[in-house]
């Protein structure tokens, strides 16, 4: 740390207004100050003191993102192993994930950066650190096949038109990960979605066994003839609860494990950095709205209709979604009531989408997206509702 303060200095003056390198002075700063402490301070009260800044808000919500990256990881070389049927071991496994994901994560950071950094010279402020987040939530939610151009022209439209047309990290009604992921789903709808994207295999010459689908279990329950059970149609896929709750299973690239996004929701709800009420909101009201979706299902009903509530809350990308982009502090609602009432609509919407639209079996993204523009409507009403109390008292 001592090198990297004294370097760090002898730095600074080619950064400063003076400097001839002043343009680019929101790069040497973000650099600076994701390893040092920032040296300004205030000069009047108020005076905050407080350990935790952007930077490091920022950091704990990567941390908790770990032990879903190396689950993600492992399966990512599992599946594709399994579906070949070819055997490895451990570090097979985990060689295959991360040389799948690496070249995504550096395709994200990349032309993510580049932008932050285009917009920071222009408009001359600082480099928020928001992007950090973002660009490993969004590699997280991709397929394992994706194209890395689809990659670089979707995290362009996140961050321009879901975060920086708004003004920037803390202004954006969107959040950026899931406005890229969405503008990549209806642009390139065949690239993520369906039985193939899910493995990374080639079809074209990998030589599969005998009975392999790829597709996840939930596009399993979702396309069951109706009047048959859920869970004997994902049963017989080969997937088990226990499997889908630790994550071997087709998907996304870090959503699968719910045991391993848990141990994320832990580490944000303990440090502070999550809210508690929004992931508590969200599985409730996922949980509520499948269970009486069951209740009112008839013998002909739609597979899915039959589905377990738990079942819902292990499948696709709904924890994910309840603790890393539900949670989200700028597009979410500020009221502790408000998170209530944000997270509980995410859960129901999340679920009714899955149940009721055949032709979109996940409904995550979208749900959380719609409630993100309503958010501010929610805070509204409920600030409304406190003032008006107590000016009923008064």
């Amino acid at each position: 740390m001592k090198f990297i303060k004294e370097y760090s200095k002898k730095l600074a003056p080619y950064f400063a207004k003076s400097g001839r390198l002043n343009k680019f002075f929101p790069l040497f700063e973000v650099l600076d100050t994701f390893f040092l402490t920032p040296a300004e301070t205030t000069h009047r009260s108020p005076h905050i003191r407080d350990k935790i800044d952007s930077k490091r808000f920022m950091i704990t919500v990567v941390i908790a993102l770990i032990p879903a990256i190396f689950i993600g990881m492992y399966n990512i070389g599992y599946q594709s192993h399994l579906a070949r049927g070819a055997e490895g071991a451990f570090l097979d496994y985990m060689w295959f994930g991360f040389l799948t994901m690496l070249p995504v994560i550096i395709v994200t950071y990349a032309v993510g950066l580049f932008w932050e950094l285009v917009f920071s010279i222009v408009r001359k402020h600082e480099m928020n650190e928001g992007f950090f987040v973002t660009g490993i939530l969004f590699v997280l939610v991709l397929p394992p096949t994706i194209p890395l151009w689809q990659v670089a022209i979707s995290i362009t439209f996140g961050v321009i038109i879901g975060k920086e047309v708004f003004g920037g990290t803390g202004m954006n009604v969107f959040n950026p990960a899931l406005t890229a992921r969405a503008f990549l789903f209806f642009t390139y709808p065949g690239k993520i979605s369906g039985d193939k994207v899910w493995t990374a295999i080639d079809y074209s010459k990998d030589k599969l066994i005998d009975g392999f689908s790829g597709a996840t279990p939930l596009l399993v329950a979702s396309s069951a003839e109706r009047g048959t059970s859920a869970i004997q149609a994902v049963e017989s896929a080969g997937f088990t609860f226990q499997k889908m709750f630790y994550g071997l299973i087709p998907g996304s690239m870090g959503e699968t494990s719910t045991f391993a996004i848990l141990i994320g929701a832990f580490i944000l709800i303990g440090t502070g950095v999550g809210s508690w009420r929004i992931m508590t909101a969200v599985f409730a009201g996922g949980f509520g709205t499948a269970l009486l979706i069951n209740v009112l299902a008839g013998s002909n009903a739609p597979s899915i209709f039959t589905l377990p509530p738990i079942w819902h809350l292990v499948m696709g990308g709904f924890a994910f979604g309840a603790v890393f982009m539900a949670t989200d502090p700028v597009s979410a609602a500020g009221t502790n009531t408000g998170k209530w009432i944000y997270g509980i609509l995410i859960g129901v919407l999340a679920v009714l989408i899955r149940a009721v639209n055949p032709a979109y079996p996940e409904g995550m993204m979208l749900a959380i997206l719609f409630m993100n523009v309503f958010a501010p409507l929610i805070d509204y009403y409920v600030m409304r509702a406190n003032m008006q109390r107590r000016l009923n008292r008064a």
